[in-house]
């Protein structure tokens, strides 16, 4: 998830980032994972993990990580740093600069991914970005479901996408969402829980990587 030069001409085209569903049973979910993988051009899946003792969860993210890294994509562990190196992660989500800054020791000597989401201002954005966040993701829901309103989501992302290299995932709640981060700036896509919740999985994904591509404008 490398940074992007600054108003480069053509733009390079945004990448999905999928979000999973707080997962059980790895086993089950590897289809609807794979399915997805294969639909579109995915950067990274960001994995989500029900509550378990530490070697369930290790087991669970082996049993998902080759699927991921076969299709060309890294695995992120959402929160559970001392889980990255044991289970064959990339890296891992941490949300809020007070965590990501306290996993930084363990993630970055082994050059790990290292990314940052729930951003409530511009300084907690950038103290990110200044720390070597290799991404910042700005729209995700909190514990709650709640975010905030789209337009501040918009607004959030085209000021990052104009000033700053580091990349930006914005997350799109909806599939009407996806176009308008692209147009924002967003370096990449985030796509939650309405992707899994679709009737079918490879149609949604799909349709999403669509919109990546910008129309074209003549002079």
């Amino acid at each position: 998830m490398a940074s992007r030069p600054k108003h480069a001409q053509p733009r390079p085209v945004p990448r999905l980032y999928l979000v999973t569903p707080p997962v059980t049973d790895a086993a089950a979910f590897a289809a609807p994972l794979a399915t997805a993988l294969a639909a579109g051009d995915v950067a990274a899946v960001l994995l989500r993990l029900e509550d378990a003792d530490e070697r369930t969860l290790i087991n669970r993210v082996k049993q998902l990580a080759p699927i991921v890294q076969e299709h060309g994509a890294a695995l992120l562990i959402d929160g559970h740093v001392e889980l990255v190196a044991r289970s064959g992660a990339d890296g891992a989500h941490l949300t809020g600069t007070a965590d990501f800054t306290e996993a930084l020791e363990a993630l970055k000597p082994a050059e790990r991914i290292a990314g940052c989401g729930g951003l409530d201002t511009r300084h907690d954005a950038m103290l990110a970005a200044e720390q070597g966040a290799d991404y910042v993701m700005f729209g995700e829901p909190d514990e709650d479901g709640r975010r905030p309103s789209f337009e501040a989501i918009e607004e959030r992302v085209s000021w990052w996408a104009e000033v700053f290299e580091a990349p930006c995932v914005g997350f799109a709640g909806a599939p009407e969402e996806v176009p308008l981060l692209v147009a924002a700036g967003a370096d990449f896509i985030a796509l939650g829980g309405w992707i899994w919740q679709a009737t079918d999985v490879a149609i949604a994904v799909a349709e999403a990587a669509r919109h990546l591509h910008l129309p074209e404008t003549t002079a």
